[in-house]
């Protein structure tokens, strides 16, 4: 027996950014296991501190 693979599901048109509201085009997991959604202006604007943070960027819808 083989043991599942943990996925976050997919980004919908309910997901907001956690920044304005927006809705949400990108998913920032913290090396902690946290999430952070950001629209696509906000995940731009923070995108050299979540590299420099080694977070692993989804994008969704």
């Amino acid at each position: 027996m083989q043991p599942g693979t943990l996925t976050r599901p997919e980004l919908t048109a309910a997901d907001r950014c956690d920044r304005c509201g927006a809705a949400a085009k990108v998913r920032a997991v913290l090396p902690s296991g946290g999430e952070l959604l950001f629209c696509g202006h906000h995940a731009r604007a923070h995108a050299d501190k979540l590299r420099e943070m080694d977070v692993d960027v989804q994008s969704g819808a």
